[in-house]
């Protein structure tokens, strides 16, 4: 489902770029060996780049939520303050270009750059923003629609309105968005895939599982960096 989402040839030789370099924090949970099996296995990015992808029973004792407070190990190494601020103390040539982390089960995220943590809401409004970067979406001319839960911020429906895509807002459950995703097939209503949406408490997904799911969203940011530094000379990434 993955390989069906984006370019993992393309990806492989971006991951190889001088600059780049990506820091996934699978916090013990069921996500660590398919971490494994695409960035390392897949993209070749070198072991390193993992950190608690071993599966525990208990999680090794941690709260697998990904999130500034339970995330704290991968936020420090991406030069934030346990706020979210950038830390002037961090080196900043030192810092991975991508950080990311996913819960127990595997599908929800966090998403933050070299002393810059990314919001959920914002993160679902930049990939929004940037569907072109995304095989999944660009193949079909972008999304045919896109939803948030309610209480996430409003920055997607910005952006939609921007790119001419339908926007929904609807109750907190994922059940809300798979309605949207089934509205063709189940309802005889508009077809809005290829889908796009999340939640405010770190779930971001499309209607390629219909579902949730943390490493999709790891690497929609990958293939956002890719189309973005494409023209840029390496080592600036």
């Amino acid at each position: 489902a993955l390989r069906s989402s984006f370019d993992f040839d393309k990806l492989k030789e971006f991951a190889k770029r001088d600059g780049f370099s990506l820091l996934y924090d699978g916090m013990h949970g069921a996500g660590g060996p398919f971490a494994r099996r695409v960035f390392i296995e897949e993209l070749g990015l070198p072991e390193s780049c993992l950190l608690r992808c071993d599966p525990r029973p208990d999680f090794g004792g941690c709260h697998p939520d990904p999130n500034l407070t339970y995330a704290a190990a991968l936020i420090k190494k991406m030069g934030l303050s346990p706020d979210g601020s950038a830390d002037p103390s961090a080196d900043a040539a030192a810092l991975p270009a991508l950080g990311a982390a996913n819960d127990g089960d595997g599908d929800r995220n966090l998403i933050a750059g070299a002393g810059f943590f990314v919001t959920p809401s914002d993160s679902l409004a930049v990939i929004c923003d940037n569907w072109e970067a995304i095989p999944h979406f660009a193949s079909r001319g972008g999304p045919g629609g896109v939803a948030r839960s309610m209480p996430s911020s409003a920055a997607l429906d910005v952006v939609a309105e921007a790119r001419d895509v339908p926007c929904f807002v609807t109750p907190t459950g994922w059940k809300f968005f798979g309605n949207l995703m089934s509205s063709k097939e189940s309802f005889d209503g508009t077809d809005y895939t290829p889908f796009l949406c999340g939640e405010e408490s770190f779930g971001t997904g499309s209607d390629h599982v219909r579902e949730k799911d943390g490493l999709w969203a790891v690497l929609a940011w990958m293939s956002i960096l890719m189309k973005a530094n494409k023209d840029v000379p390496e080592g600036e990434t």
